[in-house]
């Protein structure tokens, strides 16, 4: 079996770690699609249509880069266990508390940034780009006082040790599909279907099912400033949501919990009840910002 992935040290860690999953595996790194910076669908499409194509047998994507809509050829078969899905904070500060008045925070995420201001209004927000180890080096150059990442991309690079501390959910509320990763195989091919499902983990497939169904109902997509994350315990689901301006003015937090076996009808009451608060308003101004 061929699994396509992009060429990142991240991606390609999380390609082999499906596929020495799998047990017998090739792993083919691809190029990312030509697109605007911050595009994150870029991501995933060339990889996708590498599937499409037949170059490959099995997309591994990072799930919250994957579009809530997908091609028609395309069939998402399987969900490995999830890691860390919370956002990390690399720099002299144990809680957000402790960071320095007037810090520079780096991220590129307009949805950090939104919880970030909402939580701290006097922080400076810097853009930051490029791969883990390009960010994590700006910061060690001073450029920043802090970074913001994901917990689950520096674990994979076993770059965990650097982490000053994670912030709680009702802090910043993850990506939705944040620390999950995402298999795609062509609609039909059953076998590499069957190969996913194997490997597929029952609570990361709940709460990432979860998850997407809240932000299809937001209409929220990569570059919107919503983060979504689902929580499986011990008979029942906890699903939380934010949805903010940039500049963290304005914002909704809500959450639900429910069934672990209806994920999506949670996922959507959720989104439910954040829209009947004013998200969607927010969100129709919060628009011209993500593009």
């Amino acid at each position: 079996m061929r699994l396509g992935t992009r060429s990142s040290a991240l991606a390609l860690a999380q390609a082999n770690a499906v596929a020495a999953e799998l047990g017998s595996a090739e792993t083919v790194p691809l190029g990312t699609a030509d697109a605007a910076p911050g595009d994150k669908e870029r991501f995933v499409r060339g990889v996708a249509a590498a599937v499409i194509a037949g170059e490959v047998d099995l997309g591994v994507h990072s799930a919250k880069d994957l579009p809530g809509e997908r091609p028609e050829q395309l069939a998402l078969v399987g969900v490995p266990a999830r890691e860390d899905p919370t956002d990390a904070f690399l720099g002299a500060a144990a809680s957000i508390g402790e960071i320095g008045k007037g810090a520079r925070i780096g991220t590129a995420s307009l949805r950090r940034r939104s919880q970030l201001l909402a939580l701290r209004p006097d922080l400076e927000i810097g853009e930051l780009r490029g791969n883990v180890d390009t960010r994590i080096a700006k910061l060690a150059a001073g450029e920043y006082d802090g970074i913001v990442l994901a917990c689950a991309g520096l674990i994979r690079l076993s770059r965990e040790a650097e982490i000053s501390f994670r912030f709680e959910l009702g802090e910043l509320t993850p990506a939705p599909g944040q620390g999950c990763l995402a298999l795609e195989a062509r609609r039909g091919d059953a076998d590499t279907a069957a190969a996913a499902a194997a490997i597929s983990d029952p609570t990361a497939l709940t709460e990432l099912t979860a998850e997407r169904a809240a932000t299809r109902a937001l209409g929220a997509d990569c570059e919107t400033p919503v983060g979504i994350c689902a929580r499986l315990g011990a008979g029942h689901l906890t699903v939380s949501g934010y949805a903010g301006l940039a500049d963290g003015s304005e914002w909704v937090r809500d959450e639900v919990e429910g069934d672990p076996e209806q994920p999506a009808a949670l996922g959507e009451r959720l989104a439910e009840r954040m829209l009947s608060a004013g998200a969607r308003e927010i969100l129709s101004r919060a628009e011209p910002a993500a593009r």
